[in-house]
């Protein structure tokens, strides 16, 4: 079977109207997305340029998201140490350990060049989970772990499991109205200048208790019905990044000229 960089170029699938159909063919490729990578940083990008690529906005003849982006929760004491300086800055003079959660940017692909890369990001490169007032000071943080079924005690509290079956929960964030939402920032220089009507974000958790979550911003209205299929997205999304756990970060990956 080709290998993602061999496959052909994403059929376009009109978000405005998507269909079961559509679902299943963006869920068979997202699925092969992880294969020859070298690490979970490089499966994001895949993952975040094929969304892009594939939804489309067809009434405006452009791709549907403004922004789409993966995360996932990382420990501090595991970030590399130009991310580890941008969760102490972010933090505001909180003590953090080795294990404190740490929302960390993996995958980021939009319609400005500065949105096509991780290390370009304005603060959201690496975000301190260091107490729930932190995450709860975030509107849209803290209502993506609520749509996603994550309590924020436990997003907080590493040392918890935050699922007993971690197969268990795969769920959506939803903003069907993103103009005047309090749960999406930029209003007035993000939201209304790029014209984003809907916001989706879906994901789950990994083996071990991190959480991950795509999170696409639409420029065409999304319904709740086109919300729902996107669990099972986050599925294959998941079964991608997964054989990638222990090597998150291009930074830690292997050289390929290596054995």
């Amino acid at each position: 079977m080709a290998s993602p960089t061999q496959l052909q170029p994403a059929e376009r699938h009109d978000l405005g109207a998507y269909s079961l159909g559509d679902m299943l063919a963006t869920t068979a490729r997202v699925r092969l997305l992880g294969r020859g990578a070298r690490s979970m940083e490089e499966v994001a990008d895949r993952v975040v340029r094929s969304l892009h690529e594939s939804l489309w906005d067809t009434a405006g003849d452009r791709p549907a998201c403004a922004l789409a982006r993966l995360f996932k929760i990382h420990p501090y004491g595991a970030l590399e140490p130009g991310l580890q300086a941008i969760a102490r800055e972010g933090a505001g003079g909180a003590e953090l350990g080795p294990s404190t959660p740490c929302l960390s940017l993996l995958g980021t692909v939009g319609v400005e060049p500065a949105w096509c890369s991780r290390h370009e990001s304005q603060g959201h490169q690496a975000i301190a989970l260091h107490s729930r007032a932190r995450v709860e000071g975030i509107p849209m943080l803290a209502q993506l772990f609520h749509q996603l079924g994550v309590p924020i005690d436990d997003v907080v509290a590493p040392e918890h499991e935050l699922f007993l079956d971690d197969e268990a929960s795969f769920n959506v964030f939803y903003v069907p109205e993103a103009r005047h939402s309090p749960f999406v920032p930029g209003q007035a220089d993000f939201v209304v200048p790029f014209d984003v009507r809907s916001v989706l974000g879906f994901g789950g958790v990994l083996s071990g208790g991190s959480v991950f979550a795509v999170i696409l911003f639409s420029r065409v209205p999304i319904t709740n019905e086109t919300a729902e299929l996107f669990k099972t997205t986050a599925i294959a999304v998941k079964l991608a990044l997964l054989p990638h756990v222990r090597c998150v970060f291009d930074s830690t990956a292997p050289s390929r000229e290596g054995p």
